[in-house]
This record gives structure tokens, C-alpha cells and sequence, in this order.
């Protein structure tokens, strides 16, 4: 067995270095994976379009590892999927399977290339590389648990610990699937997961099916790939197959697709915040298009929360979709009030309150013809600390408009979120701690309204024990002890 890691250099690169104001204020996801096996083909192209697919869930890092029956390659670097891959590195990385992944950072985390992923390590003499998005908990009890069984977390990263775990119970089971099913049963919080030997592609889910995971056919071969959101499908010509289900656990290889049960389905507690936010429009979720949910969020939300006014508008991208819907639903105008400049990067200067606030003006600027003199409903899909919302309300109070009315598509971000969204204290969501008056206020509107939970569950087309909906309403799927709820330091010791 050989391992190759070229252009495996360890400088980050130059946009990972400071998180502005615009970029901290919203929901993060941590990770997308993506994996493949087609036996054949350029596995490594199809999953570097894949990863640029899965670009929006994870900025820090970027890396995949292919597999040629015989050794392993990987390569990963701290960087946008761009910026990490060269057409050198494409050209080496040759086989017949592939996985990939990009990462979003916990929130105050510094850079580091250690944190890339997909991670590489040995089971016995088999050399596998494995790539994570979620999150696990209750980790001092898990730690208990295992070392009962003479097994020690050295790591405190989420693929390195599940490496490691699965690694000890392959050898002692002598069969990989049973040593992901045994960490299964031990393992508590969220998610999916894409691991490779040199000859066999696998992936599994955690019980509740809290981070989503799909299976493709590519169109053109027998290929068949496994990735967070089906919008990477698109890109490389693959056909949606089904998800993989809550606790199942999956094989492909040149005998084809094999599927066993790892662990007990449990309620189904998919994240809701995929549909409100953190997917790509274009994905589609158990039979529903993201764009299609998110419009009806708006319709609803026009009904829940009406307003007169001349101008409905989003505060783009993301509230886009959200935002035709409540037009749709008012019967009033859609149209474009703010410009995105999609080409600023992260600045490198550590700025002051003053060049923050300058920074969300960088990114967003008003269509003063479009704005002034008239009512405008801004809708957007969340406030998390409310900052830049403050900012807009203000831009567009300076570009002349009469009346500002904010309105989300989201309720109240209330509870931190321990399954794989940076939003792991209270101290970070405004909500927490002001009431939605309190908030318009803060924020500067003529008015804020929020769509209810029963209204963002009823545009899913899912029922509310089908999701998480523990951000907004507390309520758990996977046990968090109230000392990790109050934890002030969130996940700062344990990251993905």
C-alpha cells in the first residue's frame, strides 16, 4: 500500500484568512461531501466539478482522495476548490473511485490545513480515506465508552475520531461494514459520511438522517456517486436514485450497490434549515425542489404577515426565492432593490467597527432608482445576530425609501445548533435574547415579522416530527445535556 499527497502544501490560502461582517451574520453548514465510483472515467473531474457544486456549503478547504484498486492519492489545502486543485494535480489523481469534500470552519477557528479533509488512515494494512458533515456530541461520554474498550480519541477533529473508532471495530469484527455499524450504535449527533478504500466506495447516515446524503447513476456509464445536495448530480450527469436512508449503510463497488442496516432508524429529523437556507435552490430534497419550498415559504409568509407597499425585494441571493413567493402572495411588484458584488473576496486587513459596516456596502449596494419614494418589503430567509440587516435597513433608508418592513422566511433563531451549523451559543443569535420588537428596533425597520414554524414546516411538504427544528424550537432529536446547551465555548474543543 502507498499513500501520495501532491500539492499537499500547508500555507493557506489568501481568502481564508478573515471572516467580514456580511459573511459572519448568516447560518453556516460545515461541510458537503461527495463521492464516486465508476470504474474508467476521470473520477477525479467529477468530483472537482462536484465539489464546485457543493462550493456554498463549506469556503475554508477543499480536498479528495482517489483510489486505483492498489494505492490511495489525496490532495487538500486550505482554499476555495479552485484555488486547491490544478490541472497537474487532475491529471496524477487517476482511478477508479474518488471522494471529496469541502469545509466550512467552526466559527473563531483559525485556518488549518490539518482540518482538511478527506482524512487518510490505515485499517490494519488497508489504507482508507474518510470525509464527515455533522457534528457528534456528548463527546466526554463517548470517550468513557470507548476507552472501556481500549480505544483513545488522541483527536480532536469529528472524520479523525470516526477514523479511528470504525478502525478498531473493523479489526475486531475482521469486516468494515460491522465496524461501521458498531460505531453507529456508540456514536451519537449527526452525519453523513463517504469513505473509501482503494478498491470500494462506502457512505452512511446517522439514525435520524439529520444531514442529508444522496445516491446518483451517472447517465452516461454505470457510475454510480453519493453527495450532500443533488445539484452536484447535475453537474456531473447523474441521475437522482433515492437518499440514503436513516441509519443505512452503503457499498458500491464492481459487484454493484449493497445496502445494510448500521443502526435503527429513528425519527426522521432532517434539518430544516436545508430547506430555508444552507442548500442550493436547484437541489431537491425527498421529491422537493429547494427553489419550490422557499417561494411557498414567501407565500405563506405574505398571508401570515402582510404589509402595505410598493416593492417586495430580497436581500440576494438567498432570500430570492422567498422573496418572488411573498410578492406572489401580496399581489405586489417583485423587483430588484440591492446589487450583489459577487467577486469580493474576504478582506485582509483587520478592520475597524467602521470598515466593517463599510464592508456590507462593498457587497451590497441599492438600486436608488428602484427604491426611492417607495414601501419596501426586504425579505430575507434569516437574522442571526442581526448586524447586516441593521446595515441594509439603513442602506436603504439613505437610498430614499419611505418605508422598510422586514420580513423572514424563517422563525426566530432561538436555540444554538449542535449538529454540523455554526451556530453553537445563544450569545450569537440576537433572537436569544430580544423579542421581535426589540429587534425591529435594533434593526432599525418600520416593521419585522417572522413566518411561524407551523408555516416553514407546511412549505417543506414534510410533517414537523420528519424534521430538526431544534434551532427554533429547542426541541432536540438527539440528546444535548443542558451543560452543552449553556456551554459558552460551543464546539471550540471538538470540530469537524
Amino acid at each position: 500500500m502507498s499513500l501520495a499527497m501532491p500539492n499537499a502544501c500547508t500555507e493557506p490560502a489568501p481568502h481564508a484568512d478573515f471572516y467580514d461582517e456580511y459573511a459572519d451574520d448568516a447560518v453556516h453548514d460545515e461541510c458537503g461531501v461527495f463521492g464516486v465510483f465508476a470504474p474508467g472515467e476521470d473520477v477525479a473531474r467529477y468530483t472537482y466539478f462536484a465539489l464546485q457544486a457543493l462550493q456554498h456549503r463549506g469556503q475554508e478547504s477543499a480536498g479528495m482522495a482517489v483510489g486505483d484498486g492498489t494505492t490511495v492519492m489525496c490532495v487538500k489545502n486550505l482554499g476555495l476548490v479552485t484555488q486547491v486543485f490544478e490541472e497537474t494535480d487532475l491529471n496524477t489523481l487517476k482511478g477508479d473511485l474518488a471522494i471529496g469534500h469541502t469545509r466550512y470552519p467552526c466559527k473563531g477557528e483559525e485556518p488549518n490545513w490539518s482540518s482538511a479533509q478527506p482524512h487518510l488512515s490505515h485499517i490494519g494494512r488497508q489504507l482508507v480515506a474518510l470525509a464527515h458533515n455533522g457534528n457528534l456530541v456528548e463527546i466526554d461520554e463517548l470517550r468513557a465508552r470507548l476507552t472501556e474498550q481500549d480505544i483513545e480519541l488522541e483527536s480532536h477533529s469529528n472524520s479523525q475520531a470516526l477514523a479511528t473508532i470504525i478502525s478498531a471495530f473493523t479489526q475486531k469484527h475482521n469486516h468494515i461494514r460491522n465496524g461501521m455499524a458498531e460505531t453507529m450504535s456508540l456514536i451519537e449527533g449527526a452525519y453523513a459520511v463517504v469513505l473509501m478504500t482503494e478498491e470500494a466506495l462506502y457512505a452512511f447516515r446517522d439514525p435520524h438522517g439529520i444531514r442529508p446524503l444522496a445516491i446518483g447513476k451517472l447517465s452516461d456509464n454505470e457510475g454510480l456517486v453519493v453527495a450532500s445536495e443533488t445539484a452536484a448530480f447535475d453537474i456531473v450527469g447523474a441521475e437522482y436514485l433515492r437518499d440514503v436512508e436513516p441509519g443505512e449503510i452503503i457499498k458500491i463497488s464492481r459487484a454493484g450497490l449493497e445496502s445494510m442496516q448500521g443502526a435503527e432508524p429513528k425519527r426522521d429529523a432532517l434539518c430544516v434549515f436545508e430547506f430555508v437556507y444552507i442548500a442550493r435552490p436547484d437541489s431537491v430534497f425527498y421529491g422537493r425542489s429547494i427553489h419550490e419550498v422557499r417561494h411557498r415559504m414567501g407565500e405563506i409568509l405574505a398571508a401570515e404577515a402582510p404589509v402595505k407597499a410598493d416593492l417586495i425585494m430580497s436581500a440576494p441571493a438567498s432570500g430570492t426565492p422567498a422573496a418572488i413567493g411573498y410578492a406572489a402572495g401580496s399581489g405586489v411588484l417583485y423587483g430588484e432593490g440591492l446589487t450583489k458584488n459577487n467577486y469580493v473576496g474576504r478582506t485582509f486587513i483587520e478592520p475597524s467597527q467602521a470598515l466593517r459596516r463599510l464592508g456590507v456596502r462593498l457587497k451590497l449596494n441599492p438600486i436608488r432608482s428602484n427604491i426611492a419614494g417607495k414601501r419596501v418589503v426586504l425579505v430575507d430567509d434569516s437574522i442571526v445576530r442581526g448586524t447586516t440587516m441593521k446595515e441594509i435597513v439603513k442602506m436603504l433608508r439613505d437610498a430614499g425609501a419611505a418605508e422598510v418592513h422586514v420580513r423572514i422566511s424563517s422563525p426566530p433563531v432561538l436555540w444554538p445548533c449542535f449538529y454540523g451549523v455554526d451556530t453553537d451559543t445563544r450569545e450569537q443569535l440576537i433572537a436569544a435574547s430580544l423579542s421581535v420588537k426589540e429587534i425591529d428596533e435594533f434593526i432599525g425597520a418600520d416593521s419585522l415579522a417572522y413566518i411561524s414554524i407551523d408555516g416553514m414546516v407546511e412549505a417543506t411538504g414534510r410533517k414537523r416530527d420528519q424534521l430538526c427544528c431544534a434551532c427554533f424550537d429547542g426541541d432536540y432529536p438527539v440528546h444535548v445535556s443542558d451543560e452543552v446547551k449553556n456551554s459558552k465555548k460551543g464546539r471550540e474543543t471538538w470540530k469537524n
